[in-house]
């Protein structure tokens, strides 16, 4: 690319927005010029309104530390700077809608990290491995908003992408029942164990909304777009717990499922490590090499050995078994700030630009 494209980041002095400015230092395709975040940063530079709340392990990169933080709520003047925008702020649900969508009227394409619009008909929620081909609702969109290039777009929950991705790869042996429960890390919910003390040692048993996110998120994003909306999929009918640990980074999922039709381990395992999509065949700078491995020891997937595979954007798979019960079971693990968050944002972002949809203004 001959020229950067200009971006801006709303809530950018949040755990998802660090993870942003960290994960978009020195990137081949955008550069970070503008950081918004709510008034009370508004007028400091980025080191000064983050002060002592950096909760990356690498440092601040030097190229943000002096940027100002500008007023996430003064939409025009933030949209008359950046190409493109992406959304991590801390706000009410009605309260993200209003401003993803006061941005998208600016001509300003907004890729967001926030759940608000996962569920608006028209706005693509997805997995570029997956279902990149969602981004087609997009036109519509426009029409709807009355924009020529402001748009939104999103990615799906953390909790999904430790085992979603499982199902699109056997879709041809037609998933149909699956049980799930999740370990989600403390990052997930913007927390180190420094500012959650009561996490060490501890489990919860409840993480409010998860539940529903990570049974219906799976089947919008295995959809399919019918007329300028995306219909989600009726299969398969996932049921699904989600429980916090005290793990810093990396979402596991243990899983159950059965099939309509009866494919072999070694079948599954072979849709398991051959599974790319549109990431890997356009060459995007953060697509992992291969998206989903398989690991044979009976010990692994681990947090500490696997949860940065292909840099935090990589699933890793492994305990698959036939059961007593189910066809199946096995044990998911995905970095749920990286894959799950801003990296599966900065993946979209890639796959919009390479198909068009984001380009300087």
């Amino acid at each position: 690319m001959e020229q950067k494209l200009r971006v801006g980041i709303l809530g950018a002095t949040g755990m998802v927005g660090q993870r942003f400015i960290s994960l978009l230092e020195n990137h081949p395709w955008f550069e970070v010029v503008t950081v918004a975040a709510s008034p009370r940063s508004a007028g400091k530079t980025y080191e000064e309104a983050v002060g002592g709340r950096w909760k990356m392990d690498t440092p601040m990169p030097e190229a943000v530390k002096k940027l100002v933080v500008l007023n996430v709520n003064d939409v025009e003047h933030v949209a008359s700077t950046v190409d493109f925008v992406f959304s991590a702020v801390d706000m009410s649900k009605e309260e993200i809608k209003a401003i993803e969508e006061a941005y998208a009227k600016t001509e300003t394409p907004v890729v967001s990290n926030n759940s608000a619009h996962r569920w608006t008909p028209d706005v693509p929620m997805v997995v570029p491995e997956i279902n990149a081909a969602h981004f087609d609702v997009i036109p519509d969109q426009k029409k709807r908003l009355g924009t020529t290039r402001g748009f939104i777009a999103v990615k799906p929950n953390c909790s999904i992408q430790s085992y979603a991705p499982c199902l699109a790869a056997w879709k041809e042996f037609g998933p149909k029942e699956v049980v799930v429960t999740t370990y989600q890390a403390i990052s997930g919910a913007g927390k180190t164990f420094k500012d959650w003390p009561e996490m060490v040692g501890n489990i919860i048993p409840f993480i409010g909304g998860e539940e529903e996110k990570s049974e219906q998120e799976p089947l919008r994003v295995l959809g399919r777009v019918e007329n300028g909306q995306i219909v989600k999929a009726e299969l398969p009918k996932i049921t699904c717990q989600c429980v916090r640990v005290p793990v810093l980074n990396g979402h596991t999922a243990a899983v159950f499922i059965n099939f309509e039709k009866k494919p072999t381990k070694e079948q599954l395992i072979e849709k398991l490590v051959n599974f790319k999509g549109f990431p890997q065949e356009a060459g995007l700078p953060s697509a992992p090499a291969q998206f989903i491995r398989y690991l044979e020891e009976d010990d692994r997937p681990q947090v500490t050995q696997d949860v940065d595979y292909e840099n935090g954007m990589g699933v890793s798979i492994g305990r698959l078994r036939e059961d007593s019960m189910y066809d199946f079971k096995f044990i998911g693990l995905s970095h749920n700030t990286v894959r799950g968050a801003a990296g599966g944002a900065v993946l979209c972002a890639e796959a919009l630009t390479a198909k068009g949809y984001i380009e300087k203004k």
